[in-house]
């Protein structure tokens, strides 16, 4: 994909200002900068007017997932995310309360879930508008890979193990590659997978497996919650186990 033009906007301006001059010399990509707080919607509409881009690529925190798609809706324009919603405030009573009631219908734990953003289907259907979640690497390329494999490579698939690892090295015991209060969440949370349809909760960091990458090398896995267990389990109803670690 090639974009004539691109605006980066974030809560502080002088990083995207660097970010442009990074990018200026490598591309013929026009790039513009602007402040706004992806918290408000008002702000985030007023952007997207003054820009009127034909998408806005959501980057930012998962917390901004629902402003940024109110924004979308409101202005219309076509909305793409790395990663699902899930609440800044987990004591927030409003949010707690829908949080505990699927706790107990889906049967996992997890913070993140789709139910909050596959919610707005229709109101993107109805507006003529395509709203396109979980586009990073994981979620995103996994999925497609998964998607792919059962399209032209098998007849039928049983189980999808989803193997992730970082092939960096910080130098430190731990040092995330995103942001790092995210990463702490989706670490320290129960893990949980799908198993005939329904989902399997286990303590964080209960099932470690070691993987020999490809030129990457030996590296440790635990089995987390990911999002795209629930959109693969979503599509690919027939495949019996889904895990990601």
């Amino acid at each position: 994909m090639f974009f004539t033009e691109l605006c980066i906007a974030s809560r502080t301006k002088s990083k995207c200002d660097a970010l442009a001059a990074k990018l200026a010399p490598n591309t013929k990509t026009k790039i513009t900068t602007a402040q706004v707080d992806a918290d408000d919607v008002q702000q985030l509409c007023d952007l997207i007017n003054s820009y009127k881009p034909d998408l806005v690529m959501n980057i930012a925190l998962p917390y901004q997932d629902l402003t940024i798609m109110d924004a979308c809706l409101a202005c219309g324009v076509n909305y793409m995310d790395t990663a699902n919603y899930e609440p800044e405030n987990t004591d927030d009573p409003e949010w707690r309360t829908i949080y505990e009631k699927r706790c107990k219908e889906a049967g996992f734990s997890a913070y993140f879930d789709y139910s909050w953003q596959w919610a707005y289907k229709k109101k993107f259907e109805d507006a003529g508008l395509t709203a396109l979640l979980g586009c990073g690497f994981d979620p995103g390329v996994t999925q497609a890979y998964c998607a792919y494999a059962a399209k032209h490579e098998f007849d039928t698939i049983d189980t999808i193990d989803i193997l992730d690892c970082n092939g960096g090295d910080h130098g430190y015991a731990f040092a995330t590659n995103f942001n790092p209060e995210i990463n702490l969440r989706e670490v320290s949370a129960p893990g949980s997978y799908m198993e005939n349809g329904k989902w399997v909760e286990i303590p964080a960091m209960s099932i470690k497996r070691e993987y020999n990458f490809d030129q990457v090398g030996q590296k440790d896995m635990y089995l987390l919650h990911h999002e795209e267990i629930e959109s693969l389990g979503k599509n690919l109803p027939d495949v019996k186990r889904i895990r990601f670690l």
